[in-house]
């Protein structure tokens, strides 16, 4: 199960700093996760300060 980011994401880029396995990208108008490449660790959920990212 992957985590997603939702639309209270403020595009701050923290999560995809943290990611392990940059499986963060900047989208449109948020970041977006790519399912695929996620290995599920939290850790851009952790340090979200927006609390924009949860398990799907």
């Amino acid at each position: 199960m992957a985590f997603e980011i939702s639309d209270d994401c403020i595009a701050c880029g923290v999560c995809a700093d943290e990611c392990p396995v940059e499986a963060i990208s900047e989208g449109s108008d948020t970041f977006v996760i790519n399912a695929d490449n996620c290995t599920d660790c939290g850790a851009c959920s952790e340090v979200c300060p927006n609390e924009a990212i949860g398990e799907k």
